[in-house]
């Protein structure tokens, strides 16, 4: 079943790619292939030498695989990206592009679970493969883990209260789809910011079910280790979470503290920022809606 005309045009595109300065027989990673957007025109910029690797987590993704020798794509989550290049044979390479969050396609099929304008059961992995999925977290998770989960990732000041209520929802009767959650939750989704709320639950919950701070977290860390000296490193970001982390990485090298002086007392920082901040045109977003969040960070290991 082919899946390619389902995924939106990919978000910041050119920018992106720009971003990672391509050499003709590099070695690139796209690791968030998705409907291979980014990847074909990472392709497009490469000589018959260069090597594009991606990697999808999503058995969707799979189906759109790019036919051309050069490229290799891993059905493997990018946290893994050290130990499946290696198995690749690849040690370093030239740049790697990231596109965070969930792409179109995982929103707009229903019951992938992810958007808040179906009903469909409460499942929101990225991999059907994992065991977590958004049932587990709204009915197994103790009163403590909910309102971790909703204040740390959905920023949301009424954590506690949303935990509490699911807590004694679920008692009754377990809550298993997206409508019976909205409906458990409804006295904290007023008319006028319903939507939003929603998406900060929403939000809370997929980050929790996929580890998506952890794997970024993890991602970030082997993509200096592979990065060769003056590699690029391009990644989009869609919530303050994620690019908060993806910031600081690429200012100084770590998630918290410091780095250390030098003899000479600077500061020793592994990658120079390459340009400033970039954000999509108002006729991007008028085109593609996803894309009204995204934020672009490039920076090169020094």
């Amino acid at each position: 079943m082919m899946m390619t005309m389902e995924y939106h045009n990919p978000v910041l595109l050119h920018e992106t790619v720009d971003g990672l300065n391509i050499k003709p027989d590099g070695i690139y990673v796209d690791v968030t292939f998705g409907g291979g957007g980014h990847s074909k025109e990472i392709l497009k910029r490469l000589g018959p030498n260069g090597k594009l690797f991606a990697f999808d987590q999503d058995e969707d993704a799979i189906a759109n695989a790019l036919p051309d020798e050069r490229f290799t794509l891993i059905h493997e989550n990018f946290r893994y990206i050290k130990r499946f290049l290696r198995f690749h044979g690849v040690k370093s390479v030239d740049g790697i592009l990231a596109d965070l969050g969930v792409s179109s396609h995982q929103f707009d099929v229903p019951e992938r679970g992810f958007s808040t304008r179906f009903e469909a059961d409460l499942d929101m992995r990225m991999s059907k493969r994992n065991e977590l999925d958004a049932y587990k977290v709204v009915n197994e998770y103790d009163e403590a883990n909910l309102k971790r989960v909703f204040s740390d990732y959905g920023e949301l000041k009424v954590a506690p209260a949303l935990a509490r209520t699911i807590v004694d929802a679920r008692e009754k009767k377990e809550i298993k789809t997206s409508e019976e959650l909205k409906t458990v939750l409804s006295k904290y989704l007023p008319e006028k910011v319903k939507n939003k709320v929603l998406a900060q639950i929403y939000q809370a919950i997929r980050i929790e079910v996929n580890q998506e701070m952890e794997v970024l977290k993890e991602f970030l860390e082997q993509s200096l280790e592979i990065l060769k000296p003056q590699g690029r490193l391009s990644v989009i970001s869609y919530h303050s979470l994620e690019d908060r982390l993806v910031k600081r990485f690429m200012k100084n090298g770590m998630f918290e503290g410091e780095p250390e002086r030098d003899f000479f007392g600077n500061f020793s920082v592994p990658f120079k920022l390459v340009g400033k901040l970039i954000v999509p045109t108002d006729e991007e977003i008028k085109i593609n809606n996803r894309a009204r969040s995204a934020k672009l960070r490039i920076a090169e290991k020094i």
